[in-house]
Protein backbone atom coordinates (compact mmCIF):
# COMPACT_ATOMS: atom_id res chain seq x y z
CA UNK A 1 0.00 0.00 0.00
CA UNK A 2 0.88 4.07 -0.68
CA UNK A 3 0.95 6.95 0.94
CA UNK A 4 -1.86 8.16 -1.39
CA UNK A 5 -3.90 5.26 -0.86
CA UNK A 6 -3.71 5.09 2.84
CA UNK A 7 -4.00 8.71 2.97
CA UNK A 8 -7.27 7.82 0.95
CA UNK A 9 -8.76 5.40 3.34
CA UNK A 10 -7.78 7.28 6.52
CA UNK A 11 -9.64 10.87 5.63
CA UNK A 12 -12.76 8.80 3.53
CA UNK A 13 -13.01 7.40 7.25
CA UNK A 14 -12.78 9.83 9.47
CA UNK A 15 -9.85 8.83 11.01
CA UNK A 16 -8.56 11.84 13.48
CA UNK A 17 -6.45 12.08 16.27
CA UNK A 18 -8.65 10.59 18.93
CA UNK A 19 -7.77 12.81 22.30
CA UNK A 20 -5.94 16.22 21.34
CA UNK A 21 -7.01 18.45 18.95
CA UNK A 22 -7.95 15.93 16.23
CA UNK A 23 -5.77 16.42 13.86
CA UNK A 24 -6.31 14.27 10.33
CA UNK A 25 -4.47 11.52 10.67
CA UNK A 26 -3.85 11.14 6.69
CA UNK A 27 -2.03 14.63 6.97
CA UNK A 28 0.43 13.04 8.98
CA UNK A 29 1.43 10.36 6.32
CA UNK A 30 5.00 11.66 5.07
CA UNK A 31 7.78 10.42 3.35
CA UNK A 32 9.76 12.95 5.55
CA UNK A 33 8.84 10.32 8.97
CA UNK A 34 12.15 8.31 9.96
CA UNK A 35 10.54 7.87 13.09
CA UNK A 36 7.21 7.05 14.00
CA UNK A 37 5.88 7.02 18.01
CA UNK A 38 2.87 5.44 19.38
CA UNK A 39 1.69 7.35 22.36
CA UNK A 40 0.38 5.39 25.26
CA UNK A 41 1.42 7.71 27.69
CA UNK A 42 -1.85 8.21 28.99
CA UNK A 43 -0.74 12.17 29.53
CA UNK A 44 -3.91 13.08 32.25
CA UNK A 45 -4.05 11.68 35.24
CA UNK A 46 -7.26 9.17 35.89
CA UNK A 47 -7.46 8.33 31.93
CA UNK A 48 -6.80 4.49 31.60
CA UNK A 49 -8.56 3.95 28.18
CA UNK A 50 -5.38 3.59 25.74
CA UNK A 51 -3.84 1.31 27.82
CA UNK A 52 -6.62 -0.56 28.21
CA UNK A 53 -7.25 -0.48 24.05
CA UNK A 54 -3.99 -1.48 23.61
CA UNK A 55 -3.60 -4.40 25.68
CA UNK A 56 -6.70 -5.74 24.72
CA UNK A 57 -5.88 -5.37 20.57
CA UNK A 58 -2.04 -4.97 20.54
CA UNK A 59 -1.86 -7.35 17.84
CA UNK A 60 -4.45 -5.89 15.75
CA UNK A 61 -2.98 -2.37 16.78
CA UNK A 62 0.52 -2.63 16.03
CA UNK A 63 0.05 -4.25 12.76
CA UNK A 64 -1.58 -1.80 11.91
CA UNK A 65 1.04 0.59 13.17
CA UNK A 66 3.65 -1.14 11.74
CA UNK A 67 1.84 -1.25 8.11
CA UNK A 68 1.91 2.57 8.69
CA UNK A 69 5.64 2.10 9.18
CA UNK A 70 6.49 0.42 6.17
CA UNK A 71 4.21 2.90 3.81
CA UNK A 72 5.83 6.01 5.30
CA UNK A 73 9.65 4.11 4.58
CA UNK A 74 10.38 4.80 8.88
CA UNK A 75 13.29 3.28 9.82
CA UNK A 76 12.25 3.67 13.09
CA UNK A 77 8.50 2.35 15.33
CA UNK A 78 8.77 3.22 18.76
CA UNK A 79 5.77 2.47 21.17
CA UNK A 80 6.11 5.02 23.62
CA UNK A 81 4.32 3.42 27.21
CA UNK A 82 4.84 4.27 31.35
CA UNK A 83 6.77 1.47 32.82
CA UNK A 84 4.07 0.70 34.99
CA UNK A 85 1.62 -0.56 32.20
CA UNK A 86 2.67 -3.40 33.03
CA UNK A 87 -0.12 -6.06 31.86
CA UNK A 88 -0.06 -3.91 28.50
CA UNK A 89 3.60 -4.38 28.08
CA UNK A 90 3.49 -8.04 28.28
CA UNK A 91 0.17 -7.87 25.86
CA UNK A 92 2.84 -6.26 23.78
CA UNK A 93 5.97 -8.49 24.53
CA UNK A 94 3.79 -11.34 23.56
CA UNK A 95 3.29 -10.61 19.38
CA UNK A 96 6.32 -8.14 19.30
CA UNK A 97 8.46 -10.94 18.08
CA UNK A 98 6.89 -10.87 14.46
CA UNK A 99 7.88 -7.23 14.08
CA UNK A 100 11.70 -7.41 15.08
CA UNK A 101 12.00 -2.98 13.94
CA UNK A 102 9.40 -2.29 16.54
CA UNK A 103 10.30 -1.56 19.79
CA UNK A 104 9.05 0.20 23.28
CA UNK A 105 10.03 2.97 24.58
CA UNK A 106 9.89 3.32 28.32
CA UNK A 107 8.47 5.74 30.24
CA UNK A 108 8.47 7.31 33.93
CA UNK A 109 4.94 8.41 35.56
CA UNK A 110 5.79 11.78 35.04
CA UNK A 111 2.83 14.45 33.80
CA UNK A 112 2.69 15.48 30.70
CA UNK A 113 4.96 12.34 29.12
CA UNK A 114 2.28 12.31 26.92
CA UNK A 115 2.67 15.49 25.58
CA UNK A 116 4.21 14.72 22.01
CA UNK A 117 7.12 17.00 22.40
CA UNK A 118 8.31 15.36 25.80
CA UNK A 119 7.69 11.90 24.48
CA UNK A 120 9.72 12.58 20.93
CA UNK A 121 12.45 13.71 23.52
CA UNK A 122 12.39 10.75 25.94
CA UNK A 123 12.42 7.89 23.23
CA UNK A 124 14.13 9.48 20.43
CA UNK A 125 16.56 12.17 22.27
CA UNK A 126 15.15 14.65 19.60
CA UNK A 127 13.92 17.95 20.69
CA UNK A 128 11.27 19.73 18.46
CA UNK A 129 12.02 23.16 17.38
CA UNK A 130 9.72 25.60 19.36
CA UNK A 131 6.42 26.32 17.45
CA UNK A 132 7.81 23.71 15.37
CA UNK A 133 5.68 20.55 14.04
CA UNK A 134 7.26 17.54 14.89
CA UNK A 135 7.48 16.01 11.30
CA UNK A 136 10.46 19.00 11.00
CA UNK A 137 12.45 16.83 13.43
CA UNK A 138 11.76 13.52 11.16
CA UNK A 139 8.73 12.34 13.81
CA UNK A 140 5.08 11.63 13.61
CA UNK A 141 2.92 10.46 15.91
CA UNK A 142 -0.19 8.75 16.60
CA UNK A 143 -2.20 7.73 20.06
CA UNK A 144 -3.58 4.37 20.34
CA UNK A 145 -7.03 5.27 19.46
CA UNK A 146 -6.23 6.71 16.07
CA UNK A 147 -4.59 3.59 15.31
CA UNK A 148 -7.40 1.71 16.62
CA UNK A 149 -9.57 3.04 14.51
CA UNK A 150 -7.17 2.56 11.30
CA UNK A 151 -7.22 -0.64 11.85
CA UNK A 152 -10.74 -0.77 11.82
CA UNK A 153 -10.79 0.97 8.57
CA UNK A 154 -8.28 -1.16 6.43
CA UNK A 155 -9.78 -4.39 7.77
CA UNK A 156 -13.47 -2.95 6.85
CA UNK A 157 -15.03 -2.73 9.62
CA UNK A 158 -16.13 0.44 8.97
CA UNK A 159 -15.50 4.30 9.42
CA UNK A 160 -15.31 6.10 12.64
CA UNK A 161 -18.44 6.23 14.23
CA UNK A 162 -17.81 5.56 18.15
CA UNK A 163 -15.41 6.67 20.75
CA UNK A 164 -14.24 5.13 23.58
CA UNK A 165 -14.92 7.73 26.75
CA UNK A 166 -13.47 7.05 30.51
CA UNK A 167 -16.28 7.95 33.00
CA UNK A 168 -14.72 8.57 36.39
CA UNK A 169 -14.58 10.67 39.94
CA UNK A 170 -18.00 10.84 41.46
CA UNK A 171 -19.80 8.11 39.78
CA UNK A 172 -21.28 4.89 41.19
CA UNK A 173 -19.23 2.93 38.48
CA UNK A 174 -16.30 4.46 37.23
CA UNK A 175 -15.78 2.69 33.56
CA UNK A 176 -14.79 3.02 29.73
CA UNK A 177 -17.32 2.67 27.66
CA UNK A 178 -17.17 2.79 23.70
CA UNK A 179 -20.24 5.15 22.67
CA UNK A 180 -21.49 6.36 19.14
CA UNK A 181 -20.40 10.00 18.00
CA UNK A 182 -23.12 12.30 19.44
CA UNK A 183 -24.09 10.85 22.58
CA UNK A 184 -24.80 13.40 25.04
CA UNK A 185 -22.04 13.82 28.14
CA UNK A 186 -25.85 13.00 30.25
CA UNK A 187 -26.37 9.68 28.68
CA UNK A 188 -22.66 8.65 29.21
CA UNK A 189 -22.28 9.52 32.67
CA UNK A 190 -25.87 7.57 33.06
CA UNK A 191 -23.79 4.31 32.20
CA UNK A 192 -21.31 4.67 34.98
CA UNK A 193 -24.51 4.38 36.76
CA UNK A 194 -25.21 7.64 37.81
CA UNK A 195 -23.50 10.29 40.45
CA UNK A 196 -22.71 10.47 43.54
CA UNK A 197 -22.93 14.46 44.35
CA UNK A 198 -24.80 17.19 44.33
CA UNK A 199 -24.69 19.51 41.85
CA UNK A 200 -22.27 17.80 39.43
CA UNK A 201 -19.98 18.96 37.23
CA UNK A 202 -18.42 17.55 34.20
CA UNK A 203 -14.98 17.66 33.25
CA UNK A 204 -14.35 16.85 29.86
CA UNK A 205 -10.96 15.66 28.92
CA UNK A 206 -8.78 15.37 32.18
CA UNK A 207 -8.10 17.15 35.21
CA UNK A 208 -5.19 18.90 33.62
CA UNK A 209 -6.34 20.73 30.32
CA UNK A 210 -9.76 19.78 29.95
CA UNK A 211 -13.10 22.30 30.23
CA UNK A 212 -16.09 22.34 31.41
CA UNK A 213 -18.61 20.88 29.86
CA UNK A 214 -22.58 20.77 29.80
CA UNK A 215 -24.93 17.59 29.42
CA UNK A 216 -26.39 18.10 26.17
CA UNK A 217 -23.14 18.51 25.23
CA UNK A 218 -22.39 15.99 22.44
CA UNK A 219 -19.10 13.22 22.44
CA UNK A 220 -17.14 14.04 19.47
CA UNK A 221 -13.76 12.00 18.14
CA UNK A 222 -11.52 13.77 20.48
CA UNK A 223 -13.90 13.43 23.84
CA UNK A 224 -11.39 11.09 26.11
CA UNK A 225 -12.98 11.27 29.37
CA UNK A 226 -15.43 12.96 31.83
CA UNK A 227 -14.98 13.56 34.94
CA UNK A 228 -17.52 13.93 37.22
CA UNK A 229 -16.69 16.44 40.18
CA UNK A 230 -18.23 17.82 43.16
CA UNK A 231 -19.07 21.47 42.36
CA UNK A 232 -16.52 22.90 45.55
CA UNK A 233 -13.73 20.76 43.73
CA UNK A 234 -10.86 22.75 43.46
CA UNK A 235 -10.50 21.95 40.01
CA UNK A 236 -13.85 23.42 38.81
CA UNK A 237 -12.82 26.44 41.30
CA UNK A 238 -9.93 27.61 39.55
CA UNK A 239 -11.35 26.50 35.78
CA UNK A 240 -14.37 29.32 37.02
CA UNK A 241 -11.82 32.03 38.09
CA UNK A 242 -12.20 35.23 36.24
CA UNK A 243 -9.42 36.10 34.42
CA UNK A 244 -9.02 40.04 35.19
CA UNK A 245 -9.28 39.18 38.59
CA UNK A 246 -6.35 36.33 37.95
CA UNK A 247 -4.04 39.46 37.28
CA UNK A 248 -4.86 41.59 40.08
CA UNK A 249 -4.11 38.57 42.27
CA UNK A 250 -0.99 38.39 40.21
CA UNK A 251 -0.43 41.57 40.77
CA UNK A 252 -0.65 41.70 44.45
CA UNK A 253 1.72 38.47 45.32
CA UNK A 254 3.17 37.19 42.73
CA UNK A 255 6.78 36.83 44.40
CA UNK A 256 8.48 36.01 41.19
CA UNK A 257 10.00 32.67 42.82
CA UNK A 258 9.98 31.42 39.31
CA UNK A 259 9.26 27.96 40.08
CA UNK A 260 6.26 28.01 37.40
CA UNK A 261 9.29 28.16 34.86
CA UNK A 262 11.44 26.07 36.70
CA UNK A 263 8.73 22.95 36.51
CA UNK A 264 7.69 23.93 33.08
CA UNK A 265 8.31 21.12 30.73
CA UNK A 266 8.63 23.17 27.18
CA UNK A 267 11.08 25.69 29.49
CA UNK A 268 12.85 22.12 30.32
CA UNK A 269 13.38 21.25 26.70
CA UNK A 270 14.72 24.51 25.88
CA UNK A 271 11.71 26.15 24.42
CA UNK A 272 12.19 30.30 25.15
CA UNK A 273 8.48 29.94 27.68
CA UNK A 274 9.16 31.69 30.97
CA UNK A 275 6.01 32.07 33.10
CA UNK A 276 7.55 33.70 35.68
CA UNK A 277 8.88 36.64 33.68
CA UNK A 278 5.43 36.71 31.49
CA UNK A 279 3.37 37.59 35.30
CA UNK A 280 5.71 40.47 36.03
CA UNK A 281 5.54 41.95 32.71
CA UNK A 282 1.87 41.40 32.56
CA UNK A 283 0.99 42.44 35.94
CA UNK A 284 3.15 45.95 35.72
CA UNK A 285 2.51 46.45 31.98
CA UNK A 286 6.13 46.31 31.42
CA UNK A 287 6.56 45.88 27.76
CA UNK A 288 10.21 47.12 27.73
CA UNK A 289 11.08 43.32 26.59
CA UNK A 290 8.18 41.83 23.85
CA UNK A 291 9.55 38.79 23.43
CA UNK A 292 8.11 37.81 26.92
CA UNK A 293 4.94 38.15 25.55
CA UNK A 294 5.61 37.08 21.96
CA UNK A 295 6.66 33.30 23.96
CA UNK A 296 3.74 32.83 25.16
CA UNK A 297 3.22 30.97 21.45
CA UNK A 298 5.50 28.45 23.20
CA UNK A 299 2.91 27.62 26.13
CA UNK A 300 1.66 23.86 25.75
CA UNK A 301 -0.91 24.72 28.42
CA UNK A 302 -0.39 21.84 30.38
CA UNK A 303 -1.00 23.55 33.33
CA UNK A 304 1.64 22.56 36.00
CA UNK A 305 2.14 25.68 36.51
CA UNK A 306 -0.46 26.78 37.94
CA UNK A 307 -2.17 24.15 38.91
CA UNK A 308 0.98 22.37 40.66
CA UNK A 309 4.07 24.44 40.57
CA UNK A 310 2.81 27.88 42.25
CA UNK A 311 2.47 28.07 45.95
CA UNK A 312 0.26 31.30 45.69
CA UNK A 313 -2.84 29.41 43.71
CA UNK A 314 -1.64 32.38 40.89
CA UNK A 315 -2.86 31.50 36.62
CA UNK A 316 -0.18 31.62 34.65
CA UNK A 317 -0.93 28.81 32.15
CA UNK A 318 -4.82 30.70 32.26
CA UNK A 319 -3.55 34.17 31.58
CA UNK A 320 -0.77 33.35 29.06
CA UNK A 321 -3.47 32.17 27.59
CA UNK A 322 -5.78 34.68 26.96
CA UNK A 323 -2.21 36.82 25.73
CA UNK A 324 -1.89 34.15 23.12
CA UNK A 325 -5.07 34.34 21.97
CA UNK A 326 -4.87 37.95 21.55
CA UNK A 327 -1.54 37.76 19.66
CA UNK A 328 -3.32 35.38 17.08
CA UNK A 329 -6.32 37.67 16.78
CA UNK A 330 -4.08 40.61 15.85
CA UNK A 331 -2.06 39.00 13.15
CA UNK A 332 1.11 39.05 15.49
CA UNK A 333 3.20 36.18 13.90
CA UNK A 334 4.98 33.59 15.88
CA UNK A 335 8.48 34.67 16.69
CA UNK A 336 11.23 31.85 14.82
CA UNK A 337 13.96 30.50 17.49
CA UNK A 338 16.01 27.73 18.45
CA UNK A 339 16.27 26.25 21.22
CA UNK A 340 18.56 26.08 23.83
CA UNK A 341 20.52 22.89 24.99
CA UNK A 342 18.99 20.76 27.44
CA UNK A 343 20.09 20.97 30.90
CA UNK A 344 21.20 17.60 33.05
CA UNK A 345 18.72 19.35 35.64
CA UNK A 346 15.70 18.71 33.87
CA UNK A 347 15.47 14.88 35.20
CA UNK A 348 15.21 16.16 38.57
CA UNK A 349 12.50 18.46 37.45
CA UNK A 350 10.01 16.17 36.38
CA UNK A 351 7.00 15.68 38.17
CA UNK A 352 5.38 12.68 39.28
CA UNK A 353 1.69 11.71 38.57
CA UNK A 354 1.46 10.56 42.40
CA UNK A 355 2.29 13.71 43.68
CA UNK A 356 0.17 16.07 41.30
CA UNK A 357 -3.06 13.79 41.91
CA UNK A 358 -2.58 14.57 45.30
CA UNK A 359 -2.62 17.99 44.82
CA UNK A 360 -5.05 18.25 42.87
CA UNK A 361 -7.24 16.04 45.04
CA UNK A 362 -7.62 13.24 42.94
CA UNK A 363 -6.26 10.35 44.81
CA UNK A 364 -9.46 9.13 45.66
CA UNK A 365 -10.90 8.87 42.91
CA UNK A 366 -7.77 6.46 41.20
CA UNK A 367 -9.47 3.43 40.88
CA UNK A 368 -10.37 0.68 37.74
CA UNK A 369 -12.49 2.18 35.21
CA UNK A 370 -13.18 -1.41 33.37
CA UNK A 371 -13.49 -1.25 29.50
CA UNK A 372 -17.01 -2.39 28.84
CA UNK A 373 -17.45 -2.31 24.77
CA UNK A 374 -20.79 -3.77 24.46
CA UNK A 375 -23.24 -1.39 22.52
CA UNK A 376 -25.05 1.65 23.98
CA UNK A 377 -28.64 1.70 23.37
CA UNK A 378 -28.44 5.58 22.07
CA UNK A 379 -31.93 6.83 20.54
CA UNK A 380 -30.94 9.85 18.81
CA UNK A 381 -27.23 11.95 18.38
CA UNK A 382 -26.32 14.94 17.63
CA UNK A 383 -22.96 14.96 15.28
CA UNK A 384 -20.77 17.89 14.77
CA UNK A 385 -19.73 18.64 11.12
CA UNK A 386 -16.47 19.95 12.96
CA UNK A 387 -14.45 17.62 15.26
CA UNK A 388 -11.34 17.84 13.67
CA UNK A 389 -8.91 20.29 13.11
CA UNK A 390 -9.22 21.98 9.16
CA UNK A 391 -12.48 22.57 7.09
CA UNK A 392 -15.74 21.46 8.76
CA UNK A 393 -17.40 18.35 6.77
CA UNK A 394 -20.45 19.14 4.46
CA UNK A 395 -23.38 17.60 5.01
CA UNK A 396 -24.84 15.33 1.85
CA UNK A 397 -27.94 14.41 3.63
CA UNK A 398 -31.37 16.18 3.99
CA UNK A 399 -34.01 16.41 6.50
CA UNK A 400 -36.25 13.32 6.66
CA UNK A 401 -33.45 10.62 4.97
CA UNK A 402 -33.28 7.33 5.95
CA UNK A 403 -29.69 6.85 7.06
CA UNK A 404 -27.53 3.76 8.10
CA UNK A 405 -24.68 3.31 10.28
CA UNK A 406 -21.44 4.00 8.81
CA UNK A 407 -23.04 5.44 6.12
CA UNK A 408 -21.51 8.99 5.15
CA UNK A 409 -23.20 11.84 5.48
CA UNK A 410 -21.11 14.98 5.20
CA UNK A 411 -17.72 14.68 3.00
CA UNK A 412 -14.82 16.34 3.30
CA UNK A 413 -14.31 19.95 3.55
CA UNK A 414 -11.76 21.87 0.92
CA UNK A 415 -8.38 21.30 2.61
CA UNK A 416 -7.23 19.72 5.19
CA UNK A 417 -10.71 17.84 6.40
CA UNK A 418 -12.42 14.21 6.66
CA UNK A 419 -15.51 12.80 6.30
CA UNK A 420 -18.11 12.49 8.71
CA UNK A 421 -20.15 9.39 9.20
CA UNK A 422 -24.07 8.24 10.86
CA UNK A 423 -23.27 7.11 13.86
CA UNK A 424 -26.51 5.39 14.60
CA UNK A 425 -29.38 3.97 12.25
CA UNK A 426 -32.46 6.19 11.69
CA UNK A 427 -34.24 9.72 10.81
CA UNK A 428 -32.16 12.48 9.95
CA UNK A 429 -33.56 15.29 11.87
CA UNK A 430 -31.64 18.52 11.80
CA UNK A 431 -28.99 19.51 8.81
CA UNK A 432 -27.35 22.42 8.72
CA UNK A 433 -23.59 23.67 8.62
CA UNK A 434 -22.69 23.03 12.18
CA UNK A 435 -24.14 19.79 12.59
CA UNK A 436 -26.35 16.96 11.97
CA UNK A 437 -29.11 15.28 14.10
CA UNK A 438 -30.18 11.52 13.80
CA UNK A 439 -33.35 9.69 15.19
CA UNK A 440 -33.19 6.10 16.25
Amino acid sequence: MDIKELSSILQEKGVVGAGGAGFPTYAKLSEKAETIILNCAECEPLLRLHQQLLKKYAKEIVDTFHLIGETVGAKEIIIGIKKHYKDTIKALNDVLGAYPNVRLGLLDEVYPAGDEVVLIYEVTGKVVRPGGLPIESGVAVFNVETVYNAYRALSGQGPVTEKYVSVVAEVEQPITVKVPLGTTLDEVVAMAGGVTTKNPVYFVGGPMMGNIGVGSQPVTKTTNAILVLPEDHYLVERKRSNSSIDLKRAAASCCNCSMCTDLCPRNRLGHPIEPHLFMRAATFKDVQDPNIFLNTYFCCSCGLCELYSCFQGLSPRTLMTEYKGQLKANGVPMPQVTPKPVGPEREYRKVPMKRLMARLDLVKYNKDAPLDEKEQGVKAVKILLSQHIGAPAKAIVKVGDKVKKGQLIAEPGKGLSVGIHATISGTVGTVDDRFITIQG
